[in-house]
């Protein structure tokens, strides 16, 4: 029998095996497929590239004919690995309005929604908080 989805795919030089790894992929590896790069200020304060669309982030289009618009996050489809921004609506025939689907490689993160932070990461930042501060007071014993 056929494997449904493997890892291992993701390795490959086929693209028929790197399509069929995206198409068959598990809902919790197709977050990563939603990833939107972060804006210049926010690459700086969070030290990462880009990061997984989230209801609620407030983002920038980058490309297409919404070219420049901003708007909130309303809904990330990990099926189809698309995006709904709020405002951002094409006209029907009918004069209806719907909302437009939006690629996430299309889209600049501008400010991020509430995560919730892993208990790794607190530790992290406040040993850099408690190290740094530290450091600032030696540098002022030593001036002394």
């Amino acid at each position: 029998m056929k494997k449904k989805f493997s890892t291992q795919w993701k390795s490959s030089k086929q693209p028929r095996k790197k399509r069929k790894y995206v198409a068959n992929a598990p809902l919790h590896l197709r977050k990563k497929f939603v990833s939107i790069n972060l804006s210049k200020e926010l690459r700086k304060k969070t030290n990462k590239r880009n990061i997984p669309a989230k209801k609620g982030d407030k983002v920038k289009i980058c490309v297409g004919k919404f070219k420049g618009k901003t708007g909130k996050i309303l809904t990330v489809n990990l099926k189809t690995s698309k995006i709904i921004v709020e405002e951002i609506q094409v006209k029907k025939q009918d004069g209806s309005k719907v909302n437009f689907k939006l690629q996430p490689s299309n889209l600049q993160i501008i400010e991020l929604a509430e995560r919730k932070s892993n208990k790794k990461n607190k530790q992290k930042e406040e040993k850099k908080e408690s190290s740094g501060n530290k450091n600032k007071e030696k540098g002022k014993e030593n001036k002394k």
